[in-house]
């Protein structure tokens, strides 16, 4: 049996990098039904290893891992350089200074044999696909693998790979795209239709999914379950600052922007997002490394202006109340929402 066929309820956590995603949250999720998901993203292996002994102490449930794929290092040093010089002066201000524009594979092979040698029941990938020995290498351990997608034909490419089920993430979703290019514009509906009609996987929904209407459109329209992210962030498992729990509980417009790390990712709308978005050169994570003095430094300062305040679209409708809770409440909300689409579908005939 599938972990999405063993699931009670068709809610997984989405993988929030950077913080959001503790084991306290996973656990949670997990053993109320849903599946929790760790980030292992912008983290060391050790750390990865400590935080999924973590999990398995707090839940005997299946959980995930989602692990970013390290690009190709191709960048515009002399765009990235530029960006340093604008950026230079308000560092200056913050009293810190910028940190070294330098690439890497986030310990991606680090984090690939701590996850052979302790299997976990789901591995996921973000930005971009994985290749076809890492998949097989995982499934022959027991462990499902999943393979996030914001376009069509990506779809169609990881189910010819051999993925167990495919994350679909549309526009709406905050944090990073997850596909490679990031320069997608799909949203979840259009791309959930066209990605079901050329992958033969089990398909799950991202991207602007906070509460149970939504939850059953995404299941209406082809998804086995719902990845929602947004949702959790201001529940009391999660680990969200509260500079970053006050912007998700705002009504604030959310946008598209490479200004943070150099890949483009969805947040709060501020002052920084404004002034930097269009000279933001592509370059993950040569502006990551830029950028997280800064971005400390306003963390620290509690200063929303400047800090990156990743939220979907949806965001509006977070709730602070507890995983477990939040889990119950959208799968029931979900149903009663489908129970009364059939109800007026039945008036039609």
């Amino acid at each position: 049996m599938s972990v999405l066929s063993a699931l009670r309820h068709p809610i997984v956590v989405a993988p929030m990098a950077g913080g959001p995603s503790t084991p306290a949250l996973v656990s949670a999720v997990s053993t109320a039904g849903g599946l929790g998901f760790l980030a292992a993203g912008m983290i060391d292996a050790g750390r990865l290893v400590v935080d999924i002994a973590e999990v398995r102490t707090r839940t005997d449930r299946p959980f995930g891992v989602n692990v970013f794929l390290p690009g190709d290092g191709r960048v515009d040093e002399a765009a990235i350089s530029a960006y340093a010089r604008r950026l230079a002066p308000q560092a200056d201000q913050a009293g810190v200074t910028l940190g070294e524009p330098v690439g890497g594979d986030d310990a991606y092979p680090e984090k690939m044999a701590a996850l052979l040698a302790g299997p976990v029941p789901v591995v996921s990938f973000a930005f971009g696909l994985p290749d076809r020995a890492a998949v097989a290498a995982l499934r022959e351990r027991g462990t499902e693998v999943w393979a996030t997608v914001t376009r069509p034909g990506a779809a169609t490419a990881a189910a010819e790979l051999g993925v167990d089920a495919v994350i679909v993430q549309g526009t709406e979703a905050g944090g990073h795209r997850g596909g490679v290019p990031d320069d997608d514009d799909y949203a979840l509906l259009p791309l959930l239709r066209l990605a079901a009609a050329g992958c033969d996987r089990p398909l799950v929904a991202a991207g602007g999914i906070a509460d149970g209407p939504a939850l059953a459109a995404a299941l209406t329209a082809g998804a086995v379950a719902a990845q929602l992210g947004t949702a959790f962030l201001r529940c009391p498992e999660a680990g969200t600052s509260p500079l970053h729990r006050s912007a998700v509980a705002s009504a604030e417009p959310t946008g598209l922007t490479r200004a943070y790390t150099g890949k483009r990712a969805r947040g709060v709308v501020n002052e920084f997002l404004r002034t930097h978005d269009a000279q933001a050169p592509v370059g993950y994570p040569q502006v990551l490394h830029l950028t997280r003095p800064l971005l400390a430094a306003a963390r620290r300062d509690g200063d929303a202006s400047v800090a990156n305040l990743w939220a979907g679209q949806a965001h509006p409708l977070a709730r602070d109340v507890p995983a477990a809770e939040l889990v119950a409440e959208l799968s029931s909300a979900a149903r009663e929402a489908l129970a009364a689409a059939v109800e007026r579908a039945t008036r039609w005939g």
